[in-house]
Protein backbone atom coordinates (compact mmCIF):
# COMPACT_ATOMS: atom_id res chain seq x y z
CA UNK A 1 0.00 0.00 0.00
CA UNK A 2 0.90 3.62 -0.87
CA UNK A 3 2.72 5.43 2.16
CA UNK A 4 1.14 8.70 0.70
CA UNK A 5 2.58 12.11 1.22
CA UNK A 6 4.89 11.46 3.73
CA UNK A 7 7.13 9.83 1.01
CA UNK A 8 6.93 12.36 -1.24
CA UNK A 9 5.23 12.75 -4.44
CA UNK A 10 2.82 10.43 -4.88
CA UNK A 11 2.01 10.57 -8.66
CA UNK A 12 -0.29 8.40 -10.13
CA UNK A 13 -2.72 6.09 -8.66
CA UNK A 14 -5.34 3.45 -9.66
CA UNK A 15 -9.28 4.05 -9.80
CA UNK A 16 -12.35 2.81 -10.95
CA UNK A 17 -14.56 5.05 -13.07
CA UNK A 18 -17.57 5.21 -15.36
CA UNK A 19 -16.40 7.15 -18.44
CA UNK A 20 -18.43 7.80 -21.47
CA UNK A 21 -20.69 5.45 -20.26
CA UNK A 22 -17.89 2.29 -19.84
CA UNK A 23 -16.94 0.91 -16.85
CA UNK A 24 -12.69 0.97 -16.39
CA UNK A 25 -9.81 0.85 -14.19
CA UNK A 26 -7.80 3.77 -14.84
CA UNK A 27 -4.10 5.49 -13.86
CA UNK A 28 -5.46 8.60 -12.88
CA UNK A 29 -3.32 11.64 -11.21
CA UNK A 30 -3.56 12.09 -7.37
CA UNK A 31 -6.17 14.24 -6.33
CA UNK A 32 -4.41 17.62 -4.56
CA UNK A 33 -7.66 17.95 -2.83
CA UNK A 34 -7.87 21.77 -3.04
CA UNK A 35 -8.10 22.70 0.10
CA UNK A 36 -9.76 19.32 1.24
CA UNK A 37 -8.25 16.61 2.95
CA UNK A 38 -6.28 14.05 1.21
CA UNK A 39 -7.40 10.34 2.45
CA UNK A 40 -5.81 7.23 1.49
CA UNK A 41 -8.36 4.85 0.81
CA UNK A 42 -7.84 1.22 2.73
CA UNK A 43 -10.98 -0.34 1.93
CA UNK A 44 -14.52 0.28 0.11
CA UNK A 45 -17.59 -1.21 -0.13
CA UNK A 46 -19.20 -1.90 -3.43
CA UNK A 47 -22.79 -0.67 -3.24
CA UNK A 48 -26.05 -1.49 -5.70
CA UNK A 49 -25.84 2.48 -6.24
CA UNK A 50 -22.48 1.73 -7.42
CA UNK A 51 -24.03 -1.12 -10.03
CA UNK A 52 -26.68 1.36 -10.90
CA UNK A 53 -24.29 3.92 -11.67
CA UNK A 54 -22.18 1.40 -14.02
CA UNK A 55 -25.54 0.97 -15.93
CA UNK A 56 -26.60 4.86 -16.63
CA UNK A 57 -28.08 6.11 -13.46
CA UNK A 58 -27.70 9.37 -12.72
CA UNK A 59 -25.91 10.21 -15.50
CA UNK A 60 -22.50 9.83 -13.38
CA UNK A 61 -19.26 10.02 -15.02
CA UNK A 62 -16.13 9.74 -12.80
CA UNK A 63 -14.64 8.19 -10.00
CA UNK A 64 -17.58 5.88 -8.63
CA UNK A 65 -17.82 4.46 -4.72
CA UNK A 66 -19.01 5.98 -1.44
CA UNK A 67 -18.55 3.56 1.02
CA UNK A 68 -14.81 3.44 2.51
CA UNK A 69 -12.66 3.66 5.11
CA UNK A 70 -8.69 5.19 5.06
CA UNK A 71 -6.21 7.19 6.22
CA UNK A 72 -5.95 10.95 6.31
CA UNK A 73 -2.86 12.11 4.91
CA UNK A 74 -3.58 15.98 4.79
CA UNK A 75 -5.74 18.33 6.06
CA UNK A 76 -6.40 21.89 6.93
CA UNK A 77 -6.68 20.23 10.77
CA UNK A 78 -3.37 18.89 11.95
CA UNK A 79 -5.12 16.60 14.54
CA UNK A 80 -7.03 14.90 11.83
CA UNK A 81 -3.66 13.82 9.92
CA UNK A 82 -2.47 9.94 10.17
CA UNK A 83 -6.37 8.89 11.59
CA UNK A 84 -8.34 6.08 10.35
CA UNK A 85 -11.24 7.61 9.52
CA UNK A 86 -14.92 7.29 7.52
CA UNK A 87 -16.77 9.82 5.54
CA UNK A 88 -20.03 11.51 5.24
CA UNK A 89 -20.79 11.40 1.55
CA UNK A 90 -23.04 14.27 1.10
CA UNK A 91 -20.39 17.58 0.38
CA UNK A 92 -22.91 21.13 0.99
CA UNK A 93 -22.04 24.32 -0.46
CA UNK A 94 -21.57 25.86 2.99
CA UNK A 95 -23.60 29.25 2.11
CA UNK A 96 -27.44 27.96 1.85
CA UNK A 97 -29.96 28.51 4.22
CA UNK A 98 -29.74 24.17 4.42
CA UNK A 99 -26.03 24.33 4.83
CA UNK A 100 -26.37 27.08 7.20
CA UNK A 101 -28.78 25.25 9.40
CA UNK A 102 -26.74 22.09 9.42
CA UNK A 103 -28.67 20.09 6.33
CA UNK A 104 -25.87 19.84 3.61
CA UNK A 105 -27.04 16.77 2.59
CA UNK A 106 -29.82 18.32 0.94
CA UNK A 107 -27.96 21.31 -0.18
CA UNK A 108 -29.51 21.96 -3.75
CA UNK A 109 -25.42 22.90 -4.64
CA UNK A 110 -23.93 19.68 -3.23
CA UNK A 111 -21.77 17.38 -4.54
CA UNK A 112 -21.91 13.42 -3.19
CA UNK A 113 -19.07 11.47 -3.16
CA UNK A 114 -18.78 8.90 -6.30
CA UNK A 115 -22.56 10.33 -7.35
CA UNK A 116 -22.55 13.71 -8.12
CA UNK A 117 -20.34 16.15 -8.95
CA UNK A 118 -17.70 14.41 -6.85
CA UNK A 119 -14.64 11.33 -7.41
CA UNK A 120 -15.67 8.42 -5.49
CA UNK A 121 -13.73 6.16 -3.25
CA UNK A 122 -12.95 2.92 -5.16
CA UNK A 123 -9.44 4.33 -5.80
CA UNK A 124 -6.72 4.85 -4.18
CA UNK A 125 -6.61 8.19 -2.68
CA UNK A 126 -10.25 10.48 -2.49
CA UNK A 127 -10.57 14.04 -0.94
CA UNK A 128 -13.50 15.30 1.28
CA UNK A 129 -13.84 18.33 3.44
CA UNK A 130 -12.60 17.86 7.00
CA UNK A 131 -15.95 18.15 8.52
CA UNK A 132 -17.11 15.39 6.18
CA UNK A 133 -15.01 12.69 8.22
CA UNK A 134 -15.17 10.91 11.12
CA UNK A 135 -12.47 8.77 13.00
CA UNK A 136 -12.56 4.93 13.47
CA UNK A 137 -13.10 3.54 16.94
CA UNK A 138 -10.39 1.46 17.98
CA UNK A 139 -12.61 -1.65 18.13
CA UNK A 140 -14.32 -1.21 15.17
CA UNK A 141 -12.25 -3.27 12.76
CA UNK A 142 -11.92 -1.94 8.81
CA UNK A 143 -14.02 -4.33 7.87
CA UNK A 144 -16.80 -3.48 10.00
CA UNK A 145 -16.56 0.58 9.56
CA UNK A 146 -17.08 0.54 5.62
CA UNK A 147 -19.92 -0.91 6.75
CA UNK A 148 -20.85 2.90 8.21
CA UNK A 149 -22.14 4.52 5.30
CA UNK A 150 -25.02 1.97 4.57
CA UNK A 151 -25.44 0.95 8.48
CA UNK A 152 -26.17 5.01 8.53
CA UNK A 153 -28.69 5.25 5.96
CA UNK A 154 -30.58 2.14 7.01
CA UNK A 155 -30.52 3.33 10.46
CA UNK A 156 -31.49 6.92 9.70
CA UNK A 157 -35.13 5.82 8.65
CA UNK A 158 -35.83 5.79 12.65
CA UNK A 159 -35.57 9.60 12.28
CA UNK A 160 -38.05 9.88 9.25
CA UNK A 161 -40.42 7.69 11.02
CA UNK A 162 -41.88 7.00 14.51
CA UNK A 163 -41.93 3.26 14.97
CA UNK A 164 -43.96 2.31 17.84
CA UNK A 165 -43.84 -0.77 19.95
CA UNK A 166 -46.98 -1.90 18.67
CA UNK A 167 -46.39 -1.08 15.00
CA UNK A 168 -46.05 -3.60 12.57
CA UNK A 169 -43.05 -3.01 10.18
CA UNK A 170 -41.86 -5.01 7.21
CA UNK A 171 -38.74 -4.38 5.17
CA UNK A 172 -39.13 -5.83 1.31
CA UNK A 173 -35.66 -6.98 -0.11
CA UNK A 174 -33.24 -9.23 1.78
CA UNK A 175 -30.04 -7.67 -0.12
CA UNK A 176 -27.49 -5.60 1.83
CA UNK A 177 -29.43 -2.71 2.58
CA UNK A 178 -32.90 -4.46 3.60
CA UNK A 179 -31.15 -6.90 6.28
CA UNK A 180 -29.13 -3.44 7.90
CA UNK A 181 -32.78 -2.18 7.58
CA UNK A 182 -34.00 -5.03 9.39
CA UNK A 183 -30.94 -5.46 11.99
CA UNK A 184 -30.50 -2.21 12.72
CA UNK A 185 -34.37 -1.00 13.42
CA UNK A 186 -35.48 -4.23 14.83
CA UNK A 187 -35.30 -2.95 18.35
CA UNK A 188 -37.61 -0.06 18.12
CA UNK A 189 -41.06 -2.32 17.38
CA UNK A 190 -41.96 -5.43 19.12
CA UNK A 191 -41.23 -7.18 16.15
CA UNK A 192 -39.95 -7.12 12.12
CA UNK A 193 -40.65 -8.58 9.55
CA UNK A 194 -38.25 -9.05 6.54
CA UNK A 195 -39.34 -9.97 3.01
CA UNK A 196 -37.24 -11.63 0.33
CA UNK A 197 -36.20 -14.25 -2.40
CA UNK A 198 -33.36 -15.92 -0.42
CA UNK A 199 -33.80 -18.57 2.77
CA UNK A 200 -30.05 -18.21 2.96
CA UNK A 201 -30.04 -14.52 3.51
CA UNK A 202 -33.48 -14.43 5.90
CA UNK A 203 -31.35 -16.67 7.92
CA UNK A 204 -29.07 -13.91 8.22
CA UNK A 205 -31.73 -11.47 9.46
CA UNK A 206 -33.08 -14.11 11.49
CA UNK A 207 -29.94 -13.95 14.03
CA UNK A 208 -31.45 -11.24 15.08
CA UNK A 209 -34.53 -12.49 17.76
CA UNK A 210 -36.84 -9.60 16.86
CA UNK A 211 -36.45 -9.98 13.04
CA UNK A 212 -38.69 -12.84 11.02
CA UNK A 213 -37.78 -13.79 7.75
CA UNK A 214 -40.47 -14.55 5.43
CA UNK A 215 -40.38 -15.34 1.18
CA UNK A 216 -41.86 -13.72 -1.12
CA UNK A 217 -43.66 -16.31 -2.21
CA UNK A 218 -45.53 -16.95 1.39
CA UNK A 219 -46.91 -13.33 1.87
CA UNK A 220 -50.38 -14.06 0.91
CA UNK A 221 -51.57 -13.66 4.71
CA UNK A 222 -49.88 -10.71 5.00
CA UNK A 223 -51.50 -8.55 2.57
CA UNK A 224 -52.69 -5.50 4.39
CA UNK A 225 -50.66 -6.11 7.79
CA UNK A 226 -48.54 -3.48 8.29
CA UNK A 227 -48.16 -0.28 9.50
CA UNK A 228 -44.96 0.66 7.99
CA UNK A 229 -43.66 -0.94 5.12
CA UNK A 230 -39.92 0.13 4.04
CA UNK A 231 -39.25 -0.66 0.51
CA UNK A 232 -35.47 -1.45 0.09
CA UNK A 233 -35.20 -4.29 -2.96
CA UNK A 234 -34.48 -2.23 -5.85
CA UNK A 235 -36.54 -3.65 -7.83
CA UNK A 236 -39.70 -1.94 -9.66
CA UNK A 237 -41.82 -4.31 -8.14
CA UNK A 238 -41.32 -4.12 -4.62
CA UNK A 239 -42.90 -0.75 -4.54
CA UNK A 240 -46.11 -2.83 -5.50
CA UNK A 241 -45.59 -5.14 -2.63
CA UNK A 242 -45.18 -2.90 -0.56
CA UNK A 243 -48.60 -1.21 -1.61
CA UNK A 244 -50.32 -4.84 -0.99
CA UNK A 245 -48.68 -5.17 2.55
CA UNK A 246 -49.88 -2.17 4.02
CA UNK A 247 -52.84 -1.25 5.96
CA UNK A 248 -54.53 1.74 4.85
CA UNK A 249 -53.04 4.92 6.19
CA UNK A 250 -49.81 3.19 6.45
CA UNK A 251 -46.83 4.25 6.04
CA UNK A 252 -44.08 3.88 2.79
CA UNK A 253 -40.89 4.14 3.14
CA UNK A 254 -38.99 4.30 -0.11
CA UNK A 255 -35.52 3.46 0.53
CA UNK A 256 -34.23 2.21 -2.79
CA UNK A 257 -32.33 4.02 -6.12
CA UNK A 258 -32.28 2.27 -9.70
CA UNK A 259 -32.34 3.07 -13.11
CA UNK A 260 -35.98 3.32 -14.75
CA UNK A 261 -38.85 4.84 -14.69
CA UNK A 262 -41.35 2.94 -12.27
CA UNK A 263 -44.37 2.23 -13.03
CA UNK A 264 -47.46 1.55 -10.21
CA UNK A 265 -50.67 2.77 -8.84
CA UNK A 266 -50.11 6.07 -7.61
CA UNK A 267 -53.97 6.19 -7.10
CA UNK A 268 -53.76 3.69 -4.40
CA UNK A 269 -51.73 6.08 -2.34
CA UNK A 270 -54.78 8.23 -2.53
CA UNK A 271 -57.33 6.01 -2.11
CA UNK A 272 -55.84 4.07 0.91
CA UNK A 273 -54.61 7.88 2.68
CA UNK A 274 -50.97 6.66 2.50
CA UNK A 275 -48.00 8.28 3.73
CA UNK A 276 -44.88 8.22 1.56
CA UNK A 277 -41.59 9.02 2.57
CA UNK A 278 -38.12 9.26 0.83
CA UNK A 279 -35.09 7.85 3.10
CA UNK A 280 -31.72 8.44 1.55
CA UNK A 281 -28.94 9.43 3.90
CA UNK A 282 -28.49 9.05 7.64
CA UNK A 283 -26.18 10.49 9.95
CA UNK A 284 -22.86 8.67 11.26
CA UNK A 285 -22.30 8.97 14.72
CA UNK A 286 -25.34 6.47 15.69
CA UNK A 287 -24.15 4.24 12.98
CA UNK A 288 -20.32 4.35 14.61
CA UNK A 289 -21.93 3.96 18.01
CA UNK A 290 -24.04 0.53 17.07
CA UNK A 291 -20.62 -0.66 15.72
CA UNK A 292 -18.74 0.08 18.49
CA UNK A 293 -21.09 -1.37 20.99
CA UNK A 294 -21.64 -4.36 19.33
CA UNK A 295 -25.49 -4.16 18.44
CA UNK A 296 -24.74 -4.72 15.29
CA UNK A 297 -23.37 -7.19 13.39
CA UNK A 298 -21.96 -6.77 9.67
CA UNK A 299 -18.82 -9.40 9.25
CA UNK A 300 -21.11 -12.22 7.85
CA UNK A 301 -22.61 -9.86 5.04
CA UNK A 302 -19.60 -10.08 3.05
CA UNK A 303 -19.42 -12.53 0.62
CA UNK A 304 -16.28 -11.85 -1.24
CA UNK A 305 -13.39 -9.00 -0.95
CA UNK A 306 -11.26 -8.28 -4.30
CA UNK A 307 -8.15 -6.16 -5.11
CA UNK A 308 -9.12 -2.84 -6.81
CA UNK A 309 -6.92 -4.36 -10.17
CA UNK A 310 -9.68 -6.66 -10.15
CA UNK A 311 -12.75 -3.78 -10.11
CA UNK A 312 -14.05 -4.66 -13.02
CA UNK A 313 -14.23 -8.47 -12.06
CA UNK A 314 -15.49 -7.45 -8.80
CA UNK A 315 -18.66 -5.54 -9.58
CA UNK A 316 -19.35 -8.08 -12.09
CA UNK A 317 -19.09 -10.40 -9.50
CA UNK A 318 -21.23 -7.89 -6.98
CA UNK A 319 -24.19 -8.09 -9.29
CA UNK A 320 -24.83 -11.54 -9.45
CA UNK A 321 -27.96 -12.84 -7.15
CA UNK A 322 -27.72 -13.88 -4.32
CA UNK A 323 -24.48 -11.67 -3.67
CA UNK A 324 -24.18 -10.07 -0.54
CA UNK A 325 -21.57 -6.92 0.32
CA UNK A 326 -18.27 -7.19 -2.20
CA UNK A 327 -15.27 -5.26 -1.16
CA UNK A 328 -12.41 -4.01 -3.07
CA UNK A 329 -9.08 -3.50 -0.86
CA UNK A 330 -6.31 -1.21 -2.17
CA UNK A 331 -3.25 -3.65 -1.63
Amino acid sequence: MRSGLRSGTIGKVKALRVSQGKLELADIECPDGNGEALVRVVLTGICNTDLEIARGYAGFEGIIGHEFVGVVERAEEPSLVGKRVVGEINAGCGACSLCLSGDSRHCPNRTVLGIKGRDGAHAEYLTLPSKNLFEGPENVSDLEAVFVEPLAAAYGIGEQVAFGPDEKVAVIGDGKLGILCARSLSGLTSGLTLIGKHRNKLDLAEKYGNVTGILLDNIGDLLGNFDIVIEASGSESGFQTALDLLRPRGKLVLKSTFHGTPRWEASRIVVDEITVIGSRCGRFAPALELLSKGHIEVKDLVSDEFSLTDGIKAMSHASQSGILKVLLNMN
